[in-house]
Formats: C-alpha cells, structure tokens, sequence
C-alpha cells in the first residue's frame, strides 16, 4: 500500500529539517509539477525528480553552515480529493547562539500512488532568508533582478 499523502508530507518536510537531502527526490513523481509562488528572486517550476535532485542537491560547506531546523505547528487538512492535502507548518530555526526564527509555510500538494505529482509551496522569503542568516544574499539577488 502506498503511504498517504499526509505521511509523504511529513517524509518531506522532516527530510528537509533533517538535512536528509539525497532521500527527498524519490518523494516525487518521474514528472511532476513543483512550484513555490512566493519565491525570492522568482523561480521556475521543477517539473522532473531530475531537476528536484539537483534541487536538492546541498554542498556540504554549505549544509554545515545553515542553522539548525525542525518542523513546528504541523496542521494537514484533507480534502474532497484523497490525492491532495493542504499542509500549514513552520520551520523552525536555531541560531548558534540559541535564538531562534519560525518561517511559517503552506504547501499544497496532490500524492498519487505515494509519489507527490504536484506541489505549491508558499513559503515566506524573507523570513527564511533571515532565518538562516542570509539576508544579504536576498538583498543582492533582488538588486540583480531590478538591474
């Protein structure tokens, strides 16, 4: 039997609070339709789990570097249709000196045969950028985008 949608969520977003990045592609579909509408610079759809692998794809120095991270206030709301769901959470980030930032985030997401086929994954930028101390990258990549 397949695993629900609401238990490929949670794989998902766990995976990522983990840092368990190589095991995430196989989460989706050969071709699916991935997109994150609130992303900042803008962002093109991920629309194969090739591209979600390189996606996901982390360096090390880079993956040492991030805060640490867990998955809070998880609420999965199913819907009419048994493929999808509608899942409010927040990452919640610790700094090294212990203070930490929620981002909160929605993701909208169709599971078909375990495999998720389609996403929408609102997630607030700045919050995240800021979160994970990077808050001058966003700066620059936006100044690159008006230029």
């Amino acid at each position: 039997m397949s695993p629900s949608p609401r238990e490929v969520f949670l794989r998902l977003v766990h995976g990522v609070a983990d840092g368990n990045f190589g095991e995430l592609p196989d989460l989706y579909g050969e071709l699916t339709d991935v997109r994150h509408p609130m992303a900042t610079p803008e962002s093109e759809p991920l629309t194969s789990r090739r591209a979600l692998r390189e996606h996901f794809t982390v360096p090390p120095e880079v993956r040492e570097s991030q805060p640490k991270r867990r998955v809070a206030d998880v609420v999965v709301h199913e819907t009419a249709d048994p493929e999808v769901i509608v899942a409010e959470f927040a990452y919640e980030f610790t700094a090294p000196d212990d203070s930490t930032a929620k981002v909160p985030c929605v993701f909208v997401m169709r599971v078909r045969d375990g495999r998720i086929v389609e996403s929408r994954d609102y997630i607030d930028p700045i919050r995240t950028y800021t979160a994970r101390g990077d808050l001058d990258l966003l700066i620059t990549a936006l100044r690159k985008d008006v230029s």
